[in-house]
């Protein structure tokens, strides 16, 4: 990924931040000119929760070129607790917590390398939810 693209969805990357269709409710990643679902031109800040389950996950054994370097590795699809679906690694799972339904929560890690220009890129994973005393 160009650091251009990088920084541009660095809101994105690093808190789960985007924009939401006043009109319609479609979340976006940055902010669009228009929405991809209804075309309209209103949309508001929106920090998305940490939290959610996982509906479905997959192991990628063929990486791309990129991520050759990471396979095999686990991907994930979570609804988040107000309802958004959303697809990231999962990381920190053991065979007995990876089951459809299982709790999870974002976490920001090392995502690649560039290894060209040696530029580190983090960016959330989901990992099993960790129970916090209240």
């Amino acid at each position: 990924m160009r650091v251009s693209r990088h920084w541009r969805n660095k809101l994105f990357r690093y808190r789960l931040v985007g924009w939401r269709c006043v009109s319609c409710g479609a979340f976006h990643y940055s902010k669009p000119l228009v929405c991809k679902r209804c075309g309209s031109r209103e949309f508001r800040e929106v920090e998305l929760p940490k939290t959610g389950k996982l509906l479905a996950y997959t192991m990628v054994k063929i990486a791309p070129k990129d991520f050759k370097d990471k396979a095999p590795y686990l991907v994930g699809l979570v609804e988040l607790d107000d309802g958004t679906k959303i697809l990231g690694q999962l990381t920190d799972f053991t065979k007995e917590e990876l089951k459809e339904g299982a709790r999870v929560e974002a976490v920001l890690r090392k995502i690649r390398e560039d290894g060209e220009n040696g530029i580190i890129e983090y960016g959330f994973k989901f990992r099993p939810e960790i129970h916090h005393p209240p």
